[in-house]
């Protein structure tokens, strides 16, 4: 950081770029990430990179910045690398490309209707088996193998539907099931072959279909180079309404397939060893969303079934997948781990008990190496990096590895954007509530302590006369989540503090990382028993003396959008309110969300039918009479998680009453809106926030939002003159306008 640091600034998103999905080659001297950093308003750059694991030379750009890279994987001998792109594909859809390490362009091996994802090699490195989105009539008319030119599908009119789970991720499944394909490299690419563009009945263009049963499959994973085992939502009377799914292996010879065994849970993730060995996660189906994630090991051969993690109160997190290490022998898996992401290495067998292999930071991908592991992570000072970790380091200790090297850090994304302004440190604490002790962390704004000596945890004294703060608490979504001092909130918490705000958040009960009575603890009761562990934090934090205590701001997503939403129901103690994506409705967020549905079930035991009395009294709306405090609603259009519909209910209910409100909906986003959103909405979303607790805040020299011209503040105002320095792009919705002040935009209503 240089010495005259600017502050940080919510349009500064557009320079941030992040690594994921990192793997090691097979020679154990090259690492392959994606790096993915918007690009405009409206999309990002992402491609392959790849790094020296020695760190003699910066990583280096591998595949062209056209269209959207993901997936880069090694061939077993290394010298090719498979991704999935959408270069040159119109309808954005990801096609499966290989690329030649030793020279030559990389070249297209798909070209297929439903998209190409969970690419895995055979262990020969011949072929590579994929997911696609298929329905009956796409195979009939063989755009499994080859779209024609020009094809664009209808949009269904009118859309009938037959399922129970029948939209997800922004899109309606149409009939569409995931299923599993293998293709013949050489064959759909060389001699003889289509090479991806054209195809008819007579020509498979090297692809085999593995499945196509009007099931959602998952997860292909090679065991020897003749067996692709994955994953089939095929049991029960109903299978979106079943935890349950098989196992299934298939010869690749014979064609013949086998269910080999059962397990359940929400996510499905496999490792398969070349003698039959299947690791996969399970959660028990009885109340799944309360209960931890597994990962276990089905011995095919022996028919046997071992817990790896029985004896460790840990739940399996995705951040980083269960594989097998080079010897396969041993699984290393990751698991949230009080405030930070830990990687574990266990025997297959379970004849011992889980170590951990590392922990720190928020790791978002590894790849374990003969040597060393890859990894993708944050930590409270970049947004995210590529490391490499020497095996045997102790989990607590210093980041060394068994051989006295230290980790190695590869990439350096971010350089020029960190270099020019000022970050702070987040302070970790724990505070005790009634309920137990909490973990949280708080920032402070840029400049904080400079004019005086004060300690950051010192508490308010009568004689108190120095500078105080604003608090914004943040609530995390889940509600089995968990959040580290970095992750997916590091700029919005830092782009927060530097607009003047001390930020408090912290990981109460329901979270994960702190054992499964810590997650189970809001069982039947998500709000009050949150809200505890959430008040207490904010009243030891806005004990201090450096902190307004009339002054203090909430604000949450999904999870973190129905306790704000329940906060103001119940107290009035905040200043104003964000609510984003939440649930406000547990009857209409039963009825209308995706697979989710089963967090009701789960969490509280019941569903509408058995105990609609008690399923409102649980909800936000039932006591929005109750609120004061002003509360902006943000939304995305395209959420199919957490539906708009009930964000409408809790919207109405507060204009109704007279409350300072507004309700911003932001066109062609899902639930990920705060993740990866259009760029501009990504940063609207931030300076929207920070705007409606500026026009509250007695340390902002601003108005109400609801006063102030549309874009003021805001980076769309920048655009039309406006010279706010903390503003950027501007594409939500703000409902509260009357239609006749602008008859010319149809999305202001």
């Amino acid at each position: 950081m240089s010495t005259d640091s600017a502050r940080i600034r919510a349009s500064d998103y557009h320079d941030i770029a992040k690594p994921s999905d990192p793997r090691l080659s097979p020679d154990g001297e090259r690492v392959a990430f994606v790096r993915s950093v918007p690009d405009g308003d409206d999309e990002y750059e992402s491609t392959v990179y790849v790094a020296p694991t020695d760190g003699s030379a910066a990583p280096r750009r591998l595949t062209l910045a056209e269209g959207s890279d993901a997936e880069p994987r090694f061939s077993p001998s290394g010298d090719r690398l498979a991704f999935t792109s959408t270069r040159g594909k119109a309808d954005d859809t990801q096609q499966l490309w290989v690329l030649p390490l030793d020279g030559g362009e990389a070249e297209r091996v798909t070209n297929v209707v439903g998209g190409v994802s969970a690419i895995a090699w055979s262990p020969d490195g011949s072929r590579v088996a994929f997911v696609q989105s298929v329905s009956d009539a796409d195979r009939e008319a063989n755009r499994d193998r080859v779209v024609p030119d020009g094809y664009e599908p209808d949009d269904p009119d009118p859309r009938v539907i037959d399922r129970t789970v029948y939209r997800s991720a922004q899109r309606y499944f149409d009939g569409a099931r995931p299923q599993v394909y293998v293709v013949d490299v050489a064959a759909a690419t060389g001699d003889g072959g289509t090479g991806g563009t054209d195809a008819d009945e007579e020509d498979d263009a090297g692809l085999t279909r593995v499945t196509t049963a009007d099931y959602d499959h998952a997860a292909p994973t090679w065991g020897d180079a003749s067996t692709l085992y994955y994953t089939a939502r095929q049991v029960g009377d109903d299978p979106d309404d079943d935890m349950r799914y098989d196992i299934v292996a298939y010869d690749t010879e014979s064609g013949d397939s086998e269910t080999v065994h059962r397990s359940s849970g929400w996510g499905t993730t496999l490792a398969v060893t070349a003698d039959d060995r299947v690791a996969y996660s399970f959660t028990e189906a009885e109340q799944a969303s309360i209960k931890p994630t597994e990962l276990r090991v089905y011995d095919r051969a022996a028919d046997e079934t071992h817990d790896v993690t029985a004896e460790m109160d840990r739940t399996l997190g995705y951040g980083a997948r269960p594989q097998w290490g080079p010897d396969e022998e041993t699984l290393y898996f990751a698991t949230p781990d009080e405030g930070a992401t830990a990687l574990w290495a266990a025997p297959g067998d379970a004849s011992a008990a889980p170590e951990r292999a590392y922990r720190g930071g928020d790791v978002t991908g590894a790849d374990v190496g003969e040597s060393a592991t890859a990894l993708a992570k944050s930590e409270w000072d970049h947004p995210g990096e590529v490391y490499v970790l020497a095996h045997g380091r102790d989990g607590d200790g210093p980041a060394v590895g068994a051989d006295g090297s230290e980790e190695r850090r590869l990439s350096d994304l971010n350089a020029d954007l960190l270099d020019s302004v000022e970050l702070r440190e987040p302070e970790e604490l724990e505070f005790e509530s009634e309920q137990g002790s909490v973990e949280g962390w708080v920032l402070t704004p840029p400049g904080f302590g400079e004019s005086d000596a004060r300690s950051a945890s010192t508490e308010r004294t009568e004689s108190a006369e120095s500078e105080q703060y604003p608090l914004v608490a943040e609530v995390h979504g889940g509600p089995h989540a968990m959040w580290t001092a970095s992750g997916s909130m590091w700029h919005e918490f830092q782009t927060l503090a530097a607009r003047g705000y001390v930020v408090f958040w912290s990981n109460p009960r329901g979270s994960t990382g702190y054992g499964a009575e810590y997650a189970a603890a809001i069982e039947r009761d998500w709000g009050d028993v949150t809200l505890t562990d959430v008040l207490a934090g904010v009243e030891a934090v806005a004990d201090r003396e450096y902190v307004d205590e009339s002054n203090v701001f909430l604000t949450g997503g999904s999870f973190g959008g129905y306790m704000t939403s329940w906060t103001v129901g119940q107290t009035d103690y905040f200043r104003a309110a964000v609510s984003q994506r939440g649930v406000y409705d547990m009857t209409g967020f039963y009825g209308s969300t995706d697979g989710a549905y089963k967090l009701v079930e789960g969490d509280y035991d019941t569903t509408p039918s058995e105990e609609p009395a008690f399923l409102w009294e649980q909800s936000p709306v039932a006591h929005a009479d109750g609120v004061e405090t002003p509360t902006l609603v943000l939304h995305s259009d395209d959420d199919y998680r957490t539906p708009a519909n009930t964000a409408e209910l809790f919207h109405r209910i507060l204009r109704k009453n007279r409350v300072d409100t507004r309700l911003v909906r932001y066109p062609r986003e899902g639930h990920e809106l705060s993740r990866s959103g259009e760029p501009a909405h990504v940063v609207d979303r931030i300076e929207r926030i920070a705007r409606w607790f500026d026009g509250y805040s007695d340390h902002h020299d601003a108005g109400r939002a609801l006063d102030r011209p549309e874009n003021d503040g805001l980076s769309a105002g920048e655009e039309e003159g406006d010279d706010d320095e903390n503003g950027d792009d501007d594409e939500g919705t703000d409902l509260t306008a009357d239609p006749a002040d602008d008859e010319t935009d149809p999305e202001v209503r």
